[in-house]
């Protein structure tokens, strides 16, 4: 570990303990559980994990997200949410992320509450504030903590981290919510949600771990690492089969390449 990773691992467990207590939002991501393993290695019992039941989150990220608390040994709750309920969430303006955090945070608020523990607290790190997040606005009317941005992580600071600590998912692609794969704008459904949801877990089925699949309709675009390419390519005829048995009726390759929060490009045309 070098000498600032370990500084800004000295002051992640100061922080935490300062707090004296804590309840984080575990999504299964690198971020969040290694937040909830240091928080348990610093406040033990008074850390609480809680993990979101959401249609917007598929099931195998959930299964996962609870694997890893139980390996952690932090206490765990698991809560459905409701998105899908709110009719500002569904028609998918660019504040929808706002909207989801809004009934992401209520929640811990409310374990908070139940527990007696004063803070709340999730992963969000410094290299989230290159990128458009509205639900960073619900995070603020919340009080909601950000103990791995107080300290100064980076996204590599905590891959690093997570390593060195031996936690399995510190080399985990990045994951963000089905709801992030349509254009804004476009109405999300059960139905839409699971229609990705299967097209993405048979490319990852394949060998591809960095992987999203946008819905355009009747078009799927599918962005994966460059280094991927070829992988695709190989397998076209069966992903293209397989994709128009989901309902598409036009498979193509983004040749650009995955890049995080690229759906947020048609605001800065705008």
């Amino acid at each position: 570990m070098t000498l600032e990773l370990q500084t800004k691992y000295e002051r992640l467990r100061a922080l935490l303990s300062e707090m004296g207590a804590v309840v984080i939002g575990l999504s299964g991501g690198v971020d969040s559980t290694l937040l909830v393993a240091v928080a348990h290695s610093v406040l033990g019992e008074r850390c609480v994990a809680v993990i979101g039941k959401s249609e917007a989150f598929p099931a195998g990220e959930i299964e996962e997200a609870l694997q890893l608390a139980h390996q952690i040994g932090v206490r765990v709750r698991l809560v459905p949410t409701h998105e899908l309920q709110n009719p500002l969430f569904r028609v998918n303006r660019p504040d929808r992320c706002y909207h989801c955090k809004t009934e992401l945070y209520a929640i811990l608020r409310r374990v908070a509450d139940e527990e007696g523990i004063a803070w709340i607290a999730d992963g969000t790190h410094a290299d989230d504030l290159s990128d458009y997040r509205p639900g960073m606005r619900a995070a603020q009317e919340h009080r909601v903590r950000a103990p791995l941005l107080e300290a100064g992580f980076t996204k590599a600071d905590i891959r690093a981290l997570a390593k060195h600590l031996g936690l399995p998912i510190w080399d985990k692609p990045s994951f963000a919510c089905l709801s992030s794969r349509f254009p804004y704008g476009t109405v999300i459904t059960r139905e839409r949600l699971q229609q990705v949801d299967r097209a993405e877990r048979y490319l990852r089925a394949l060998g591809l771990r960095q992987v999203r699949v946008r819905h355009h309709e009747t078009v799927v675009r599918i962005e994966v690492e460059p280094h991927d390419f070829e992988r695709v390519l190989q397998h076209a005829p069966e992903i293209v089969a397989h994709m128009k048995s989901l309902g598409y009726l036009y498979v193509t390759l983004d040749l650009e390449g995955y890049r995080s929060g690229k759906m947020n490009d048609a605001l800065r045309t705008e």
